[in-house]
Order: structure tokens, then sequence, then C-alpha cells
């Protein structure tokens, strides 16, 4: 295996490290029912986070080498979709989706009371995300569409 067949499998690890986590935090936590829960699980989608962060980090480096590599530059459509979509997906969670959750995190930590239902407040807010996290999650399946196919 050479240096392209390296770089392609170290970038298809990095997009199971990116997506893998992206696509279970919102199902993770909207499962949660008491504030308890809802503690726990915000502390599990933090320490995913980690693991997408280094994913997309390894995605954007493992892209560029196959680019270099291949001398494809910017030439492909299909490439510079992808681009401006990942673009996109990394403006509406740090941008959009985090600090919603952080609001969230903090109130949560400020409860004593651990085992009682979520306040319609918490429903509210994490409602106010769903729609983000999902438009999220389909840019992330169009972005494998046009990496495995590569329509033009």
């Amino acid at each position: 295996m050479g240096l392209f067949g390296l770089l392609l499998v170290l970038h298809i690890l990095s997009s199971i490290a990116f997506i893998g986590p992206a696509f279970v935090m919102p199902i993770i936590r909207r499962s949660a029912r008491t504030v308890g829960q809802l503690h726990f699980v915000l502390g599990i989608t933090t320490k995913l986070a980690i693991i997408t962060k280094i994913g997309g980090t390894g995605l954007i480096l493992t892209g560029v080498g196959l680019m270099i590599i291949a001398k494809m530059g910017l030439s492909q459509m299909w490439l510079n979709v992808s681009i401006l979509l990942a673009l996109l997906i990394v403006v509406l969670i740090d941008g959009w989706i985090e600090p919603r959750l952080k609001k969230i995190r903090k109130i949560i930590s400020e409860r004593q009371d651990q085992v009682n239902e979520i306040p319609a407040e918490f429903g509210l807010l994490l409602k106010k995300i769903v729609p983000i996290e999902t438009v999220a999650q389909l840019l992330m399946i169009a972005i494998l569409v046009l990496m495995v196919v590569k329509p033009f």
C-alpha cells in the first residue's frame, strides 16, 4: 500500500470518527427523561465531541494530502461542494448547536434535584436544537454520497 492508499484509509477512518459520534449524539441526548439522565447524557456527548473534533481534523489533513498526491486541487465540483457543505456543518455545530448546549449544560449543572422530570424550559431548548442537528446530519449524508459517487 502506497502513500495514497494509506491516506485514503486514514481519511475513511477519520470520517467514521467524525460522522459516527455526530450522528449518535443527538439521539442519545433526546433519550434523556430526567434531569439526572440529561446531566449524564450531556457529559457523555461532551466527551464524544472530542472524538468528532479529532476525526474532523484528520479528515482535513488527509483530504488535503489526498488532493496533493492526486494533483486534483479544487478542480472537481463534487469536491468543492463537499468542502462547502463541511464548512456549513462546522458553522451549524460550532455557531448554533454548541452555544445552546453550553447554556443547557450550565442550567442543568446548577440544578440540585437530579431525579425530577426535565422541566418544560429544557425541553423547549432541546427542541430548538433538533432541526439544526437534523440539517447537519443530512449534510453529512450528502457529503458521504458526494465522496462515494463523485457525480460531477
